[in-house]
């Protein structure tokens, strides 16, 4: 046992494994989607659910998807989806200053 192992154990800090924040919020996979534009593409989580409540606070609907599970910092091939029609409309909102 190495003194890190003591500082985990004593702290009790570093036990779980690392996952990111917002996990739930991701669609891994899911076909579902597939028919919904993409509007962005970001290369982790965090940047994307951001970007996403900034669509859902204006009131349209919004996803985070990939083809395939993130690492344990949240980094991965994530899209920023809206249902077709939405697009136009997205990309303005986003784009605003």
């Amino acid at each position: 046992m190495g003194i890190g192992d003591k500082f985990r154990e004593l702290f009790g800090v570093g036990t779980d494994s690392l996952h990111p924040d917002g996990l739930a919020e991701l669609h891994v996979g899911d076909a579902t989607y597939d028919d919904w534009e993409v509007v962005r593409d970001f290369g982790d989580l965090e940047t994307g659910r951001a970007w996403r409540q900034q669509l859902t606070d204006q009131g349209i609907d919004a996803e985070l998807t990939s083809d395939y599970e993130v690492d344990q910092f949240g980094h991965g091939d994530i899209a920023l989806r809206v249902p077709k029609g939405n697009w136009s409309e997205a990309n303005e909102l986003l784009d605003e200053p």
